[in-house]
Parts: structure tokens; C-alpha cells; sequence
């Protein structure tokens, strides 16, 4: 499954939301007695609902992207426990389904896209120094929002306002 940047999977002339595409992969999994995809997409489905309930409304794009993402950062944050733990079994785990989360991201920028994206949030923002991180971080977050980890995000933007 691939995702486009409207986060959304393209099947011939049927465009399906992500929020459907969850739906779709669910029966799927159940019908596939796929237990792994299965467990990941109720995880997913479940931090969305919670999501809406406490916004009393319907999660943005980028909203669902970001629950999303906060799930698979959370399996990076595992891995990296459980590998200072020598827990190879449950590293295998955390492994399958941090790779089914990523199917509903969009593709993680490279390094020299990130740097472009922040060279262009400092200049829109007019950022003089460290003390403007804030306004670049606004800027760019719609930008790296499921594409990018913020702390690698944070840093750049750091060492960048730093040097001017």
C-alpha cells in the first residue's frame, strides 16, 4: 500500500481517506487472520477515536497523521528499551508493527529535504537566531509531520538558527 501526499490510497478513480483505508485494512486482517495487522490497526483506530473524543470533532489529515505517528514513535522508543535489555523477542514485535504503521505514513523526508524545509521556514519566518525557533517549528511542523522525527527536526533547526 502506498500512500500519496493527500494521504490517501489511489485505486484506480476511487480516492479512500485514510480514516477508510484503516476500515478497509480491518476487514482485511480479520478475514486474513492477520493477528499483528489486526492488533495494530485496532491500536490505531482506538488513539483516533480517543483523539476525536477529546477534540469533540473529527481529526484533521494531519491530526490522523500525527496519531499515527505518535504510534510508531512510540514502537521506535520500545525497540530502542527493549534493545538495551537484550529482549531480541519482543525487538521482533515492536519491529512488525512500527513497519505496518509505516505503510499509513507518508515517506520520510531526507536529509537534504529537511534542510531545504528549514532553510525556507527561516527565511518565510524572518527568524534572526535561536530566540525565533519557535516560529520556525510553527512553520515547519505542517511541513515534517509524519515525514520526520521532531527531535531530528528540532536539532537541525537549532544548529541552523545557532549559526546565524
Amino acid at each position: 500500500m502506498v500512500l500519496d501526499s493527500a494521504n490517501s490510497k489511489q485505486e484506480g478513480n476511487i480516492t479512500m481517506s485514510l480514516k477508510e483505508q484503516l476500515d478497509s485494512d480491518l476487514i482485511t486482517a480479520q478475514k486474513a487472520k492477520d493477528k499483528v495487522r489486526l492488533s495494530v490497526i485496532r491500536m490505531v483506530k482506538t488513539t483516533i477515536k480517543n483523539r476525536e473524543i477529546e477534540k469533540k470533532d473529527e481529526l484533521t489529515d494531519n491530526e490522523l497523521l500525527q496519531a499515527i505517528n505518535s504510534q510508531a514513535k512510540l514502537r521506535k522508543e520500545s525497540i530502542e528499551e527493549f534493545s538495551k535489555a537484550g529482549r531480541d523477542d519482543l525487538i521482533k514485535k515492536e519491529e512488525e508493527e512500527l513497519k505496518i504503521l509505516r505503510e499509513y505514513l507518508p515517506e520520510e523526508l531526507t536529509e537534504d529535504e529537511l534542510k531545504t524545509l528549514i532553510e525556507n521556514a527561516i527565511a518565510e519566518s524572518g527568524a534572526a537566531g535561536p530566540k525565533d525557533m519557535g516560529k520556525v517549528m510553527k512553520l515547519l511542523m505542517v511541513e515534517t509531520t509524519g515525514r520526520a522525527d521532531g527531535k531530528v527536526v528540532s536539532g537541525m533547526v537549532k544548529a541552523a538558527l545557532s549559526s546565524l
